[in-house]
């Protein structure tokens, strides 16, 4: 695939190396003739030149194939979305039909493409997606609830790649709504570990002296906390092994977001937070024994460590509705430190990674056939109550409590009431944060309308 004035040299290599990868994720569900066919129409759209690039001067065809790769090999998606994400550019800007792809690629795809544009054409119409058009942007994805898993990939692709761009502005506004529309469809869909990326990189597009204050401090505490989750875990691996059980474990530092989420909750700076990690212990269950597994490694961990009651959460006898599977407890560990653990199996975690699309693949359905059941399960996850507009006026709200805390910090520390740097919180006392507590006109009558 050449053409010379539609690639830099760099994007021509990159373009290679994603070819190949999404050849190899999807080989097994691919149809005879698909690549030479999606071949064909995509040296047709290099050759026309007319698919622009977007705001931030990014290849079209390269920021699908990256966004192809995250659905193939971090949701679990296959053959019709990866087409869809290669062809949709195309029809949109008529370099082919919906009816040639439903022709050439079936019905599956062309619903994709078909969903795809829409939310282009809404893009187009409102910007910038605010709550009260947000059932309209569901709505849109009504024929093929898929659309939704390839917008959220596709918006952790573009958080990925604009970390260097000088458009400064449009990163901001994809930064906000990477933090209160696609986190929290992430979350509701069981996709964690996209979603606690979409939440870290917003923070350091937003705030960026808070998310390296935060990084800064885990850095330097890196070798403290690894040698304390060792000698944690030490004597419960030495228990799991006597018991026969197969496992393995792990530390797992939680998310830079998360952290400063605590911070602002209690109130504290970052040495106040106790729970900077979470223990995971993932078994190797035959799924006939992995709750009894669980429960076994469960009382494992509590006979050694005090457990708080308070803090079990028992996700292993009522999964989430998101098909998410996992006992939590934290426990009193040395020096009088409670720690978190997560005790889990190996189909509970890739659950865990992958949300529903694993989850209905673990009870049978294979490649992109046989999708009714699971796509209908995350129209019910999606419909089931209002939580997701609650999320983004949440977020609304957030915005200003954190100015109205800023604000009363500054009043109550005497640093700041001399005009010098935060004692406090350091990071406080900076330019970048002092933008990024302003807050719309709109959001502060919303919030006063809901208090009186």
């Amino acid at each position: 695939m050449e053409n010379n004035d539609f690639f830099t040299q760099e994007e021509h290599k990159q373009l290679i190396l994603l070819y190949k990868r999404l050849l190899r994720l999807s080989k097994d569900t691919l149809q005879k003739d698909d690549c030479h066919k999606l071949k064909t129409h995509l040296v047709k759209a290099m050759a026309e030149g007319t698919i622009p690039r977007n705001v931030f001067q990014m290849n079209p065809i390269i920021k699908d194939m990256q966004t192809a790769v995250i659905v193939a090999e971090e949701i679990g998606m296959r053959r019709a979305s990866i087409l869809g994400i290669m062809l949709h550019e195309s029809v949109k800007y008529n370099l082919c039909s919906l009816e040639s792809v439903k022709e050439e690629y079936g019905e599956d795809v062309a619903g994709i493409i078909r969903g795809l544009v829409k939310i282009n054409e809404l893009y187009s119409k409102s910007p910038i997606i605010e709550s009260e058009n947000f059932r309209n942007l569901l709505l849109s994805f009504a024929e093929d609830m898929r659309v939704i898993l390839i917008i959220i990939a596709d918006r952790v692709n573009l958080m990925r790649q604009i970390k260097d761009s000088p458009n400064e502005e449009a990163r901001l506004e994809v930064a906000n709504e990477a933090a209160y529309l696609y986190a929290p469809l992430a979350h509701k869909l069981g996709l964690y570990k996209l979603k606690s990326e979409l939440e870290d990189l917003s923070l350091k597009y937003t705030q960026h002296d808070v998310y390296y204050h935060i990084k800064e401090k885990l850095n330097a505490t890196k070798q403290a906390r690894d040698r304390y989750i060792e000698a944690f875990i030490e004597p419960i691996r030495k228990k799991l092994e006597d018991a026969g059980l197969k496992f393995h474990m792990k530390g797992r530092t939680k998310s830079i977001h998360s952290i400063y989420q605590k911070m602002k909750k209690q109130g504290c700076p970052f040495e106040g937070v106790y729970d900077l990690f979470a223990i995971r212990i993932i078994l190797d269950s035959p799924l006939e024994k992995e709750k009894q597994e669980c429960w076994q490694a469960y009382s494992i961990v509590t006979d050694m460590y005090l457990p708080n009651p308070k803090r079990l959460r028992d996700w292993l006898s009522v999964p989430k509705s998101n098909g998410y599977e996992s006992l939590h407890i934290t426990v009193m560990g040395p020096e009088g430190k409670w720690v978190e653990v997560q005790i889990r199996t190996e189909r509970m975690d890739e659950i865990a990674e992958k949300g529903l699309a694993a989850h209905w693949r673990y009870k049978g359905i294979k490649g992109e056939s046989g999708l009714d059941e699971w796509l209908n399960s995350i129209r019910e996850t999606l419909e089931n109550s209002d939580s997701d507009m609650e999320a983004m006026d949440q977020f609304k709200l957030d915005l200003y409590r954190t100015r109205y805390s800023y604000l009363l910090l500054k009043a109550t520390c005497t640093n700041c009431r001399k005009g010098l740097p935060c004692s406090t919180l350091p990071f406080l006392s900076t330019p970048t944060w002092d933008a990024a507590v302003r807050v719309p006109a709109s959001t502060g009558k919303m919030y006063s309308s809901a208090r009186n």
